[in-house]
């Protein structure tokens, strides 16, 4: 069965960084999409950023010049490497596989048990 298994997460200061990594297995890893969502306290889920099986990335404005996606078809794992935290970015980080829709990603069917940020001020 696919299995997606995120790690990396943890309690960081203000202006720290952090790199999630999630596994995936049970897939054709380079024939899927992947990307991170994030669900704050008291808010709904959000895409964060999606990356093509293609390479292709896509980063939600909010964090755009602080986070970077990336992946690593060989070890079949997908990266957020989370630079200047802040915050507003403390969150339970979700590995998902999503769709691509008429020009935007939307959430697919697998998840991961999340990985919580927290960053403290």
């Amino acid at each position: 069965q696919v299995q997606l298994v995120e790690s990396g997460g943890g309690l960081v200061q203000a202006g720290g960084s952090l790199r999630l990594s999630c596994a995936a297995s049970g897939i054709i890893f380079s024939s899927v999409h992947m990307g991170w969502y994030r669900r704050a306290p008291g808010k709904q889920r959000e895409l964060v950023a999606a990356i093509s099986s293609g390479g292709i990335t896509k980063v939600v404005d909010s964090v755009k010049d602080r986070f970077t996606i990336s992946r690593d078809n060989a070890l079949n794992t997908v990266y957020l490497q989370m630079n200047n935290l802040k915050p507003e970015d403390t969150a339970v980080y979700y590995c998902n596989n999503p769709k691509y829709y008429f020009g935007r990603f939307a959430p697919g069917t697998y998840w991961g048990q999340g990985t919580q940020v927290t960053v403290s001020s």
